[in-house]
């Protein structure tokens, strides 16, 4: 039919108030659908990350009580190599494969990715490895909703906007924070761009899939932020303290710089693994050794697993940096480098938990060095460093407000964007693309990826 202007001739006769209804009808029409596809699969992302969340509590429990089964962490790793390498297939490429899907659709992310991803993260939990929840949340969301797609027969534009919210439930399940989820399905994709017409499907899916989760009587781990804790914005006047902006943008640049160092080391290793063990089910059993050596050089085991808890009150945990004053100055960097021989030797897990601990740690330090308070610089930190690492600057911002409430949100939006500014072209998902570059616009051609544009640079994949 031919157009004229945005409407073709049979509603170009229509009038104003029948254009209207037209409209509205099509738009609830496209939200019933969206609601039929999107909540059954929410549901089921919640419940897996429901029973994902639980399942890590129990290994972790174990791993405490019974000390021995670090030793045993370099035989899951080959166990894991070899279960992705017989079995695995496309499943191995994680979180990049779903990019990939969304860019450009293709053979679909394999359902048998939800069962591996969640069995390889408990097994790298239960023994020792450092590794995060986002990557697995993510990739069972992803898995669930391409299951979903196939069954429906729905097809490219629907295919991928289904496998964003896929994501959105998954990473919104897993943290407790359904808007910052449903940002960071719409951000991560490309550099610079939000698809908006995935807005309420990943919406409705990580609020429902967060329901879900909780509805299964899961908790999700909170941190207190004393500085501004009682103020109300905006109820009251703007708060905004120069001095304290200041320090502020000091830290948000290192938190740049120090969220592109752990992505560099991450992907350098990678290859350094790959290098010294050109057999692929052997890495990980490589890194379970490095991991083990790591712990007996340090002599202290606080940077396995997630870091949130541990069994001993003086370890320096996740919580730690909110409540003690005591001066960890380079809990961040013993973060960084477990969590990198963990997961780029091919143990399975995500990295936004260690990260989290990597800022948490770093911006207590800093919050030393410069004066400022350490449970503030503490709660930046930790969503600074995600929003450069993922590239990801308002996902970052809404899960600080999420986290950590509204009364210190200009400070976290600065450090945020500043720090996602400082990061450049790096970041732990070398298939998501740049649409717009965030600087030397005439260097980098948008809609190339991290990965072409790191192999360009370095010469190495």
């Amino acid at each position: 039919m031919s157009r004229v202007g945005f409407l073709t001739l049979g509603e170009s006769a229509l009038t104003p108030v029948q254009r209207a209804f037209h409209s509205f009808g099509f738009q609830f029409r496209t939200a019933l659908k969206w609601s039929a596809l999107v909540i059954p699969m929410a549901m089921v992302v919640g419940s897996l990350c429901a029973l994902f969340l639980w399942s890590l509590d129990r290994v972790t429990e174990l791993r405490f009580a019974h000390g021995w089964l670090l030793f045993l962490l370099p035989l899951a790793g080959a166990l894991t190599g070899y279960a992705y390498h017989l079995f695995g297939k496309s499943a191995e490429a994680g979180n990049n494969l779903i990019m990939e899907q969304i860019h450009q659709p293709g053979d679909g992310v394999p359902r048998r990715m939800a069962p591996f991803i969640l069995g390889a993260t408990v097994l790298t939990h239960l023994f020792g490895g450092s590794a995060g929840r986002e990557g697995t949340a993510v990739q069972m969301g992803g898995s669930i909703a391409g299951a979903f797609a196939r069954s429906w027969g729905l097809k490219s534009l629907d295919l991928r906007i289904l496998l964003m919210a896929g994501g959105a439930a998954g990473f919104g399940a897993v943290f407790g924070t359904p808007l910052a989820g449903a940002v960071f399905a719409l951000e991560v994709i490309a550099i610079g761009q939000i698809r908006h017409d995935a807005l309420i499907p990943c919406l409705v899916a990580a609020v429902v899939a967060n329901g879900t989760c909780h509805a299964w009587g899961i908790a999700h781990a909170s941190y207190r932020v004393a500085y501004l804790s009682d103020a109300m914005v905006p109820a009251q006047a703007f708060h905004l303290e120069w001095l304290l902006m200041g320090k502020v943008l000091i830290a948000a640049v290192i938190f740049g710089y120090a969220g592109t160092l752990f992505s560099e080391i991450s992907h350098r290793l990678s290859s350094l693994f790959k290098l010294l063990c050109p057999y692929a089910p052997l890495r990980p059993a490589l890194g379970g050794v490095m991991v083990i050596g790591l712990v007996f050089a340090l002599g202290t085991r606080e940077y396995l697993g997630l870091g949130v808890t541990s069994p001993n009150p003086s370890d320096v945990t996740l919580a730690s940096f909110f409540t003690s004053s005591e001066a960890h100055p380079w809990a961040w960097w013993w973060k960084l480098l477990f969590t990198a021989v963990t997961l780029s030797s091919g143990f399975k897990g995500g990295e936004v938990t260690p990260i989290f601990f990597i800022g948490a740690a770093l911006g207590h330090t800093v919050a030393g060095l410069l004066g400022a308070p350490l449970d503030l610089f503490a709660a930046l930190g930790l969503v600074a460093i995600f929003a450069g690492t993922a590239n990801t600057p308002l996902a970052g911002t809404i899960m600080g407000i999420e986290l950590f409430g509204a009364a210190n949100s200009v400070y976290i939006a600065t450090a945020c964007f500043v720090a996602y500014l400082c990061s450049g072209h790096s970041g732990i998902y070398l298939a998501q693309r740049v649409a717009v570059p965030k600087n030397d616009r005439g260097a980098v051609s948008p809609g190339v990826s991290l990965k072409d544009l790191r192999e360009k640079k370095t010469g190495s994949p």
